[in-house]
């Protein structure tokens, strides 16, 4: 058997002249491949043509990974992916979590009353498309090492075209420049797993396109990417749609929320119809809609905007996600999951196998509520000592939203109490201590490092068949990211600006 990386020799240390060659190759051949991103003003405050790419921040070796853990992972998605569409389809359990925390979050309350003014006036699609993200740590206990989630992505899920493309480069490197380095004696073969986000990822989409069938109105039909102005991730976007080309001929489409009600009217059945500013005398059928916007307030700075989202879930488009299953991805929904008997899990996973495999992966997650529970939790929030091994989270995505340990009595203070219980408390995951070497902005940061593991999955399913009773069309895993942040950091978000893009090697 071969040797495995191990904290000691891992990263191999580099002298000044192998680290600047190692970063030329890398940043060469990230802009060559696409594994890049638009830069941040502090790097580019002027650049009015949209004309600038650099690098996307990544570790220059990839980093260990207990193998058991990655299989575990990614074996147990497609039963996330079937817990959280039946989730979806339960509006009364869904009913009475959004209840809970919309005192203290108008965001989760206005996406509700999207649901309710579309049920109202009856919806005329029954299928939703989810592109999931299950996000993991390793956590290190007596028990040895195991996989713990972090949480659930429903919307937006982000970097699975630049993940499959960082898998791809560390590969690159062991083949041409690992062997070449003066410790390379420190690097054994190096297990790298296949990582195919990118085109797994699309055949989801092209799973839903295809569900659609062809147009009543005898309109081409297309995909639709609802996206955010300025977006500095747009190759992670690039990358999913070139392997949605490759995939069918769907012609694929970008528009922010706002624009959207400018540029698309609904046909008589309700069809979503798109007229491309470009050449508006055309006009397109949107099949599929896919919202790489719409996760957070900031997404809908006027009315407008809301109205684009409930013009999405009225219409004929099949939505990538549904508001309901946006509202599944609530971290209210871990917590329950989480803290719950054995009878609420199997309300909406039937297979025991599926059941246990979920289970092991929940860490403890508390209310922050008037229950005995959520007062146990409160009194840890608010001790100055007890809080330190928790974080403290709302029904957010996106990234920067917690608050950690001893910020978070703090925090609590500046909020009325009446709004504690739309948080959740959660204890903190203890990953094993692994190194490594981040490139980021063209500067080297070296030292100890967290990585997070996310499991993508494509999950297609049809709303109106009751909970358990089926109605899953398309379930499938769908590659991995690896996000790595220096271990003195909270927010891990690489788009927020905290982590950086990774690969495992398989130890």
């Amino acid at each position: 058997m071969a040797a495995s990386p191990t904290k000691s020799t891992f990263p191999p240390s580099l002298d000044v002249l192998e680290q600047e060659h190692l970063v030329q190759v890398i940043k060469d051949w990230s802009i060559a491949h696409g594994l890049a991103v638009r830069p941040p003003t502090a790097v580019a405050a002027n650049d009015p043509e949209g004309i600038l790419a650099i690098n996307a921040p990544v570790t220059l070796f990839p980093s260990p990974f207990p193998k058991a853990c990655f299989e575990d992972a990614k074996a147990v998605q497609k039963a996330y992916n079937e817990l959280y569409a039946n989730i979806s389809r339960d509006e009364k359990f869904l009913e009475e979590l959004v209840h809970e925390v919309a005192a203290g979050d108008d965001f989760i309350s206005n996406l509700w009353d999207v649901h309710l003014k579309v049920k109202e006036e009856g919806y005329v699609q029954n299928l939703t498309l989810g592109l999931f993200r299950s996000d993991y740590m390793v956590h290190h206990d007596d028990d040895g090492l195991q996989i713990k989630q972090v949480e659930f992505n429903t919307i937006a899920s982000s970097f699975g075209g630049l993940s499959s493309q960082t898998s791809a480069l560390h590969k690159h490197l062991a083949a041409t420049e690992y062997p070449l380095l003066h410790n390379s004696a420190a690097l054994p073969p190096l297990d790298l797993p296949p990582n195919l986000s990118t085109t797994s990822l699309a055949a989801g989409l092209a799973a839903g396109y295809t569900a659609y069938g062809p147009s009543a109105l005898h309109h081409p039909t297309c995909i639709l990417f609802l996206v955010q102005p300025s977006e500095r991730n747009i190759f992670d976007q690039r990358h999913l749609e070139y392997a949605l080309h490759s995939q069918t001929s769907a012609p694929i489409f970008r528009l922010t929320l706002p624009s959207l009600p400018s540029h698309t009217t609904l046909g008589p059945a309700r069809q979503l119809l798109y007229h491309p500013p470009h050449n508006p005398a055309l006009t397109y059928e949107c099949a599929v809609t896919y919202l790489r916007a719409g996760y957070g307030p900031a997404d809908y700075p006027t009315p407008l905007a809301w109205s684009a989202r409930r013009t999405v879930e009225r219409s004929a488009t099949i939505a990538c996600p549904s508001v309901l299953a946006q509202l599944s991805g609530m971290k209210k929904v871990q917590q329950v999951l989480a803290s719950s008997a054995e009878t609420l899990l199997a309300r909406f996973l039937s297979k025991a196998a599926d059941r246990a495999a979920v289970r092991r992966t929940f860490t403890n997650i508390y209310p922050l509520d008037g229950t005995a529970a959520g007062l146990a939790a409160r009194e840890i929030a608010t001790d100055a000592e007890r809080c330190v091994g928790y974080v403290m989270k709302p029904q957010r995505e996106g990234g920067g939203n917690n608050v950690y340990r001893g910020a978070i009595p703090g925090r609590l203070g500046e909020l009325p109490e009446g709004h504690w219980g739309s948080y959740i408390l959660m204890e903190l995951i203890t990953p094993p201590a692994v190194g490594n070497v981040i490139l980021r902005n063209g500067r080297l940061e070296e030292g100890g490092v967290i990585c997070e593991l996310g499991v993508y999955g494509a999950c297609l399913w049809d709303r109106s068949v009751g909970v358990g009773g089926g109605g899953v069309v398309y379930n499938e895993e769908a590659g991995y990211l690896l996000r790595t942040k220096g271990d003195q950091s909270e927010e891990g978000g690489v788009a927020a600006g905290f982590g950086c893009m990774d690969s495992v090697v398989l130890v």
